[in-house]
C-alpha cells in the first residue's frame, strides 16, 4: 500500500503541495505545509500525533 500523497494543507488549504515539495504528516497521513506544521508545534490536530516529514516522491516514480 503506497503512501497517499495529498496535495493540500489540511489547516490552510492554500497552494498546492507537490509530490517533490516539502510537507509534514502524522501517521495516518493528515498532511500540512511547513508552516502550518511550525505553527502547530509539529503535532496533528486531528489525533495528536507527531508531525514528520513526508517522503518526497520525484515525477515518474514507481
Amino acid at each position: 500500500m503506497a503512501l497517499e500523497m495529498r496535495d493540500r494543507c489540511e489547516r490552510c488549504e492554500t497552494g498546492a503541495l507537490p509530490a517533490d515539495g516539502p510537507a509534514l504528516i502524522c501517521s495516518y497521513e493528515c498532511t500540512f505545509c511547513v508552516a502550518c506544521a511550525e505553527a502547530m508545534g509539529q503535532v496533528c490536530p486531528n489525533c495528536g500525533g507527531e508531525l514528520v516529514a513526508r517522503p518526497r516522491r520525484v515525477a515518474g516514480g514507481a
